[in-house]
């Protein structure tokens, strides 16, 4: 049992090296077939941990690890309806993780005054679309073999 806090932090320099060993771990599961939006790659971790843009990235952290990592993304593109994007480490899932973060996340968008948050989803991600579906989305069409959900905030 780890006795460090659960947080939620937006990603910036320090926590570079614990973003790269997430990547890393994401990418070697295989999760990059159902959540790519941008290339796990330790040069990505870096872009991640140097950006500066309207887009907001986050990380669940436990002490020094990552647990978790989302986006709320599209203002940096012009658009009024952020999409978001999460994926939770193979190790931790299955524990609520994915739930918290998501409620954090709906919380973020409404403080930067969105009323509504745009996801895509596979549809054999059966576990994603079930906790999308449980928070509200609902999938209206279709996009490059995903679904394409929006929840009103």
């Amino acid at each position: 049992m780890n006795s460090a806090a659960i947080e939620i932090r937006i990603v910036d320099e320090s926590l570079e090296k614990p973003l790269i060993e997430f990547f890393r771990d994401i990418r070697e599961s295989g999760d990059e077939k159902y959540f790519h939006p941008h290339p796990f790659t330790d040069d990505e971790a870096r872009k991640r941990a140097h950006y500066s843009g309207k887009d907001i990235y986050y990380v669940l952290v436990e002490g020094d690890r990552v647990l978790g990592y989302a986006m709320l993304r599209g203002w940096d593109e012009g658009y009024k309806v952020p999409s978001l994007g999460i994926t939770i480490h193979p190790s931790v899932r299955e524990v609520g993780l994915g739930r918290l973060f998501m409620h954090f996340l709906h919380v973020a968008a409404r403080r930067r005054g969105c009323d509504k948050i745009r996801v895509k989803v596979y549809p054999q991600n059966v576990s994603a679309t079930a906790l999308y579906e449980k928070l509200g989305y609902k999938f209206e069409t279709e996009e490059a073999g995903q679904l394409v959900g929006f929840v009103r905030l």
